[in-house]
């Protein structure tokens, strides 16, 4: 079964940014639509950022303006650059494909991001 695994966050101050990457194991970003989802403290999981099978993107309200979804099919990797980061965007961020696909790749551990002062 693809794998998925999450890095780069961390612990940044209110307007500070982080980079975050998917790498999958095997090459499904020619075939699926990827998002990145978070799931808050006591918040149920949500989608935050979409990109296509090309390069079409979509991101949630919440996010939009600050947060870019690219994606490097030669890497198997997505990425998340987060700009002008909120204490509201602190959360465990997963990748998945877009709906999540039950006989797709399964959840990854996730990484945290912890914006605080």
């Amino acid at each position: 079964q693809v794998q998925l695994v999450e890095s780069g966050g961390g612990l940044v101050q209110p307007g500070g940014s982080l980079r975050l990457s998917c790498v999958a194991s095997a090459s499904i970003l020619s075939i699926y639509a990827m998002g990145w989802y978070r799931q808050g403290p006591g918040k149920q999981r949500e989608l935050v950022a979409s990109i296509t099978s090309g390069t079409s993107a979509d991101y949630a309200d919440s996010v939009k303006g600050r947060f870019t979804i690219s994606r490097d099919k030669s890497k198997n990797t997505v990425y998340l650059q987060m700009n002008n980061l909120k204490p509201d965007d602190t959360a465990v961020y997963y990748c998945n494909t877009n709906p999540v696909d039950p006989r797709g790749p399964g959840w990854g551990p996730g990484t945290l991001v912890t914006v605080s002062e």
